[in-house]
């Protein structure tokens, strides 16, 4: 299997997606968006800025646990990734979201 986004639509009728790597895990996950077509241009700023030098930043959860988002160029917090064990951890999925998302085909959940 390879990469993909997954565009889904909430009980509320909010949209949001996630990132899935090959092996299906989740890499990263959207905030919610009223439009269809926010989360469609979430996704495209995704493909866009996980290639920009600095825009990754790391956290620590209130449980200790590392993690990242990506943020836009204007400072927007575009994903976030799951908690991690390890520092290391969180690294490799930075690497993965760098690696999967600008070739990640759509899969449109929405109907």
């Amino acid at each position: 299997m390879s990469a993909k986004f997954e565009l889904k639509k909430a009980k509320d009728g909010q949209f949001h997606f996630n990132l899935l790597a090959g092996n299906g895990q989740i890499i990263l996950s959207s905030e919610m968006y009223r439009a269809k077509d926010s989360a469609l241009s979430g996704i495209d700023s995704v493909r866009k800025n996980a290639q920009r030098e600095g825009a990754f930043e790391t956290g620590t959860s209130s449980s200790d646990k590392p993690y990242f988002v990506l943020k836009a160029t204007n400072g927007q917090v575009i994903g976030q990734s799951q908690m991690y064990g390890s520092v290391a951890a969180c690294q490799g999925g930075i690497e993965s979201v760098r690696k999967n998302a600008p070739a990640a085909e759509l899969d449109d959940q929405t109907g």
